[in-house]
């Protein structure tokens, strides 16, 4: 016997094989959160991470070699010098 069978015998309200896949999934994934939900909530709140320290350089000078910043249609002209495609 199929599963289509199965699913004649229900009274002609057949629901089909990917909806009750779905639905088991549904109910699965309610399962788990809420077994999450209950384990975060028994243990104790793990402290926060500090931030990195600063370096007390401005962000916009960080990572800069000093040289003065070329404006983009430089920039466009230089990539499109060395054979890249924009």
């Amino acid at each position: 016997m199929s599963d289509r069978s199965k699913d004649r015998s229900d009274g002609g309200k057949s629901v089909p094989i990917y909806e009750r896949e779905a639905q088991a999934l549904r109910e699965k994934t309610e399962r788990l959160r809420a077994l999450r939900l209950a384990r975060d909530g028994a243990e104790p709140a793990a402290p926060a991470k500090s931030a990195p320290a600063r370096t007390g350089k401005p962000a916009s000078t960080r990572g800069k070699s000093g040289k003065s910043s070329a404006t983009l249609s430089e920039w466009l002209k230089t990539q499109q010098d060395q054979g890249r495609r924009s």
